[in-house]
């Protein structure tokens, strides 16, 4: 019985739902008290809300405003008590005025020049802030060009990897006289050579059983080849840049010389394995201890993977990664450049251009710490560079004749 009186003597749904719709639209059509119309307390116009403490057209509203800014005193031609209409309002602007100040609106409320400006520029940020943020065009393009330059020359499967002097993952044993300089082999637990090296069985190379006379560090050849061949691309990704042409040779030559080991470590990250720790290159693979076969100690080694699985563990895309290679590359702080304003420019807008991409492409909460947790990684690798080029000194001096020159040029 109850449920009948609620629905108001109907017997199906949709007889209720029926009439509960008409009811909503009577309700529609009827004013409510604050829909009604309201009058200027001034004119009795129509008023659109409050203005300066009174309830007043917007007409009254911008004369109020006028006649507080005025620099003379307003004066009324007939005997200060004009009746103000809509129709004669312009007629006495002294009345006006007046009643306009009977009514409580009150001139303090009246904002300066400097202070309306203040509140434009606020609301032209606001504005900016609430805007989606896009890509500008100038930034699309450096996003593409950098895309084309890096994917002609970054082979991720290394095909184009060939001719190499194969690796050589056992370790020798040391005599006397190289035992100092074969300390960073013997850090290599045979352990961990038999553990990972099953997967490096399978490698391919031309040249047959690796050649082990003279070598201290077994593994040398091999990663001067490897290493030779990343240089040469991230050169050839360089030229491919027009901003890095238009530059004098002395900086193209002083930026590719501070960028290149941490350009070479942005493309290796790509392809590392973060759960194996291995760096996948197509059918070749390597492990930490192929660089401690190479001659290289752990004072490098032991940061540089950190930083690897830091890096990978950001998930990045790839745009993402060749704006981080050009960050490098376009540091305005490597020894030897001259153009120090041009370089920095660019370097100010390859970051701004990683910020916008961040914004625009990425999701969720965290990618509001992607972008100086990147800036952070390129911070550690500047720190680690030098660290580089010193234990490849080191290393020449051990084996002079197995490094390139290419090499030897970059660390120089």
């Amino acid at each position: 019985m109850r449920m009948n009186e609620k629905l108001g003597g109907f017997q199906t749904i949709r007889e209720a739902l029926t009439r509960q719709n008409k009811e909503d639209e009577d309700k529609d059509g009827k004013l409510t008290e604050d829909d009604e119309p309201r009058a200027c307390g001034v004119c009795g116009d129509l008023a659109k809300g409050y203005h300066f403490n009174a309830l007043t057209c917007e007409g009254c509203k911008g004369f109020f405003r006028r006649a507080i800014k005025r620099s003379t005193p307003l004066r009324c031609p007939f005997l200060n008590n004009c009746s103000i209409t809509k129709n004669n309002r312009r007629s006495c602007q002294a009345c006006r005025f007046h009643k306009c100040q009977a009514i409580g609106m009150r001139k303090e409320m009246v904002m300066s020049e400097v202070e309306v400006l203040e509140r434009r520029i606020r609301i032209k940020k606001k504005k900016k802030l609430d805007a989606p943020v896009q890509l500008s065009s100038p930034q699309e393009e450096t996003v593409q060009e950098l895309l084309c330059g890096h994917r002609s020359t970054f082979d991720s499967a290394f095909y184009r990897f060939s001719g190499f002097r194969p690796m050589d993952r056992n370790i020798l044993p040391v005599n006397e006289d190289n035992q100092s300089a074969s300390e960073p082999s013997s850090t290599s637990s045979s352990s961990s050579s038999s553990s990972v090296s099953g997967s490096f069985d399978k490698q391919e190379n031309v040249e047959g059983k690796p050649d082990r006379k003279n070598c201290v560090f077994t593994a040398l050849p091999h990663v001067t080849d490897l290493v030779t061949y990343m240089i040469q691309d991230i050169i050839s990704f360089s030229k491919s840049l027009q901003d890095f042409r238009s530059l004098i040779m002395e900086d193209q030559i002083a930026l590719l010389k501070g960028a290149t080991f941490e350009v070479m470590q942005i493309r290796f990250n790509m392809v590392f394995n973060a759960e194996t720790g291995i760096w996948e290159c197509g059918n070749i693979m390597y492990c930490i201890d192929d660089a401690v076969r190479a001659g290289f100690q752990p004072l490098l080694l032991e940061p540089l993977l950190r930083f690897h699985h830091t890096l990978r563990k950001l998930g990045l895309q790839e745009e993402e990664y060749v704006l981080m290679q050009a960050m490098s590359l376009f540091s305005p702080d490597r020894p030897g450049v001259q153009e120090h304003s041009v370089i920095d420019k660019l370097h100010e807008n390859l970051g701004l251009t990683l910020k916008t991409w961040i914004d625009c492409k990425r999701t969720g909460p965290e990618k509001h710490l992607l972008y100086p947790k990147v800036m952070a990684c390129l911070t550690e690798m500047r720190t680690m560079t030098e660290e580089y080029s010193k234990q490849v000194l080191q290393i020449q001096d051990i084996e002079p004749d197995v490094i390139s020159p290419l090499i030897m040029e970059i660390v120089s």
